[in-house]
């Protein structure tokens, strides 16, 4: 028998405040869509049971795009001091929506990954559900990436990281069972935090890598 298929929540933070880029970055156009909409999209997979991002509570203009996506909305009461605060926020409301073992796992991709698409995200959850390892990294060239999926009991672990250490630590933690797929693809890889690599990314999409 086919194991049965994954059920995961993807998690969003996307509480910056683009300074490097000097315009919310999020809402910038990337072909047809904005940065935000473009990401989402790529994880309609049927595995995949929520998109929640979190977002900062004063970030009106981000709210009413990532609602139009279709997304869940996190809007906390206090601004997220970092992605980890952001990550457990999404987690609380992930407990909140799915409780219990309503999920398997759960999906780490920053707001600024927008070149992901749905392909690459089916190898990913594909490779995940086959082993279910605690933490799978998709990688290029042996360079790690994301989107990250973590098991579902690894959410109960963000709380305990030490203050002064980021998620990487959750992933430090599993060692030789951090699992990697490697992809062969940059996207992976590709983050958006200046005018230049916007830049970059609009000639990527119009087919201009000069």
């Amino acid at each position: 028998m086919s194991e049965p298929q994954s059920r995961l929540v993807v998690i969003v933070p996307a509480a910056g405040h683009s300074r490097r880029m000097g315009r919310p970055k999020l809402l910038l156009p990337l072909g047809d869509r904005t940065v935000i909409a473009r990401l989402v999209d790529a994880f309609d997979h049927p595995s995949v049971v929520g998109v929640l991002v979190v977002i900062r509570p004063d970030d009106s203009a981000l709210a009413e795009a990532v609602e139009s996506t279709g997304a869940t909305l996190v809007r906390p009461p206090q601004s997220p001091v970092d992605m980890k605060a952001s990550v457990a926020y999404g987690l609380d409301e992930m407990r909140r929506r799915w409780p219990g073992d309503a999920v398997d796992g759960w999906m780490l991709v920053p707001g600024d990954h927008p070149v992901l698409d749905a392909r690459l995200v089916g190898q990913v959850v594909e490779a995940w559900s086959e082993s279910r390892p605690p933490v799978m990294v998709p990688t290029c060239d042996g360079r790690r990436g994301h989107p990250t999926v973590f098991a579902d009991r690894l959410a109960d672990e963000v709380a305990s990281i030490p203050p002064d250490d980021g998620l990487n630590r959750l992933v430090a933690n599993y060692g030789n069972q951090v699992e990697e797929i490697e992809l062969g693809r940059p996207e992976v890889l590709w983050d958006l935090d200046t005018p230049e690599q916007y830049e970059a990314l609009c000639r990527r999409l119009n087919g201009d890598d000069s």
